[in-house]
């Protein structure tokens, strides 16, 4: 199970009452949401190893230097030499310490490599996978990673938890017409506003399907488009002319990174155990402390099940 962490966090944070706080008035629902979120799905889909993909860059320069416009409207000050300063809400910002504290006394590996956003990591566990696959996000740009014959989904949580969805290679198509190893092309045919990317003025939805459809690929249209016998309409080959610059970049950005250098799962420390010792003792400790209660005790149990799930 690989965690599309600050998607979970952010979704925690908007999801459960900000009234849930420590004693002298920090909120703690953010790292409460999270662990439920943990528990539940990990005990749902009988995961085996978890691996929290971090953003250790959630706007990368050289995303940035190909498209500029790419996720500028949440961006809350540019860093010349490290990564911008995300628009996070303070009360949010000050639970992620926390997050992480606990992911590691859980035991839960936490991945982020240094130029990259949690989505190329998410990318290069789920394209090397030897295990059956559930990526965990928000985020539609993942869907791009669903591949049935490799057991890759995506468990997806823009609806709640309370209303999971299991993408699968049927749904993809479903919803959008087009396989799951078309979605980045088609994503960068019709833009994405939510990260600042133009798209085709033009081109929406449907006619982005349909294009992919019949050209199979970005690639294959591009040629189309280039070749007088390509039977392409007018229309759609000018709309296409007046976006090749974005065309020849925007792959490098909307496709995730697959072939990161990341530790392997045993590297990582990603089979989940039941938690023991200090580690568990300090657990404890936190749930008291921090009114962290009964999130902590589900975890808790969640992992204990560990051996009796994968006996």
């Amino acid at each position: 199970m690989l965690l599309d962490t600050a998607s979970l966090y952010f979704r925690a944070f908007y999801g459960v009452p900000d009234s849930i706080r420590r004693s002298d008035g920090t909120p703690v629902n953010a790292v409460r949401g999270l662990m439920d979120m943990i528990a539940r799905l990990t005990t749902e889909y009988e995961a085996t190893h978890v691996v929290a993909c971090w953003d250790n860059d959630w706007r990368p320069k050289w995303r940035v230097e190909l498209i500029p416009s790419y996720k500028a409207h949440r961006v809350a000050e540019i860093v010349p030499a490290g990564p911008d300063v995300e628009i996070v809400p303070d009360p949010l910002e000050a639970q992620i310490p926390l997050i992480r504290h606990v992911l590691d006394l859980a035991g839960i590996a936490v991945v982020g490599i240094d130029d990259h956003e949690a989505d190329d990591v998410v990318g290069t566990y789920a394209s090397q996978a030897q295990l059956p696959t559930d990526v965990v996000t928000g985020d539609r740009d993942l869907f791009q990673l669903v591949d049935d014959d490799r057991d890759v989904r995506v468990i997806y949580t823009a609806r709640g938890m309370k209303n999971l969805e299991v993408i699968t290679d049927v749904v993809v198509v479903g919803k959008y017409r087009v396989l799951p190893q078309q979605y980045a092309d088609y994503a960068t045919l019709r833009g994405d506003s939510s990260d600042g990317l133009p798209g085709v003025a033009g081109i929406g939805e449907k006619t982005a399907a349909s294009l992919l459809a019949e050209y199979g690929s970005l690639e294959g249209l591009l040629e189309a488009a280039e070749d007088p016998d390509g039977g392409l309409s007018s229309s759609v080959r000018t709309k296409l002319s007046a976006a090749v610059g974005y065309l020849k970049v925007a792959p490098a950005v909307v496709n995730v990174v697959r072939d990161l250098k990341v530790p392997t799962l045993e590297e990582a420390g990603a089979q989940l155990r039941p938690v023991t010792g200090e580690a568990r003792a300090e657990l404890e400790r936190l749930a008291t402390e921090w009114n962290l209660g009964g999130s902590v005790k589900r975890l808790l149990a969640a992992l204990d099940a560990q051996p009796r799930l994968h006996s």
